[in-house]
């Protein structure tokens, strides 16, 4: 299974982005999440999808991200609005599936004041 992360760039404090993260097989469909990492950082979980659709977020992102799937497209996105300097980030998409953890590569996001 490979998961392909896209969409990362620079943007302004206040913009948004939207972050794809594509599967080779229908693995989004029981979980999915989207991590992230700040340089001297540890990884964090920033938002997370269960096979029911229940959603869940960092306190530090609740009310501007939104993790989302299509299930059609072996795709899980997640939504960032309001962007803030803090939220730069490599962002890694990731999902449990056959009891192996799948991780994409990262896409960087660079958030400017």
């Amino acid at each position: 299974v490979q998961l392909q992360a896209s969409g990362g760039g620079l943007v302004q404090a206040g913009g948004s982005l939207r972050l794809s993260c594509a599967a080779s097989k229908n693995i989004f469909s029981i979980n999915a999440n989207w991590y992230r990492q700040a340089p001297g950082k540890q990884r964090e979980l920033v938002a997370a999808i269960t096979s029911g659709g229940s959603t869940n977020y960092a306190d530090s992102v609740k009310g501007r991200f939104t993790i989302s799937r299509d299930n059609a497209k072996n795709t899980v996105y997640l939504q960032m609005n309001s962007l803030k300097p803090e939220d730069t980030a490599v962002y890694y998409c990731n999902a449990l599936y056959r009891l192996q953890i799948y991780w994409g590569q990262g896409t960087q996001v660079t958030v400017s004041s």
